[in-house]
């Protein structure tokens, strides 16, 4: 079976898998910070290290279940948004794991230590090691780009999809004439009520 077949399949599949790691990290420690104060280590989540994990995570599981309904042209806008949302994703993800990743951790910092302000940050942290969990979100998003751009090398190709979820116009077209006991009951079996 050819790409362009099985395209649908693969890109919802995609799309679904790279939502699904993006929620599990973001609840995971990506961060451990060490104090120079010789206090306990403070764990960084996810969704902490970086704010806009959790929500554009959602927003593509959202985007994977709509994608296996949706029409021609929302299609090719949701493999364009996916492709966007996977390019920031993963720079924001490498940014933070190829820079010293002080402005990701200062916010739970702050919340622990009650100290503010990038001086009295700096003096607190003795040092920050990064778990494997970024690491598998920068997989997932690039996971979510090969996806998004199934969508859009194979978008023409597909089936309509959602097609029981419309009404069929040319159905309502053959229901304003005169209507049979065999219409009466493909009626009943499509969910309508012929009697009105």
């Amino acid at each position: 079976m050819s790409l362009a077949r099985r395209g649908r399949s693969i890109a919802v599949t995609g799309f679904l898998l790279a939502g699904a790691i993006g929620i599990i990290s973001s609840t995971q420690t990506w961060l451990t910070v060490e104090r120079a104060d010789a206090g306990e280590a403070i764990l960084v989540p996810g969704a902490s290290a970086l704010p806009l994990l959790a929500p554009l995570s959602l927003a593509v599981l959202a985007l994977g279940l709509a994608l296996s309904i949706s029409g021609r042209v929302v299609r090719l806008v949701f493999g364009v948004l996916a492709a966007a949302t996977a390019l920031f994703l993963g720079w924001t993800t490498l940014q933070l794991l190829t820079s010293e990743p002080l402005g990701a951790v200062a916010p739970t910092v702050t919340e622990t230590t009650g100290l503010a302000g990038s001086a009295a940050i700096a003096d607190v942290v003795a040092g920050i090691e990064v778990s494997a969990w970024p690491y598998a979100t920068l997989v997932g998003w690039v996971v979510l780009l090969l996806a998004a751009g199934v969508v859009l090398f194979t978008w023409r190709g597909w089936k309509s999809g959602g097609r029981r979820y419309r009404t069929d116009a040319a159905h309502e077209a053959h229901s304003a004439g005169p209507v049979d006991a065999i219409d009466s009951w493909d009626d009943l079996s499509r969910g309508t009520d012929p009697t009105r």
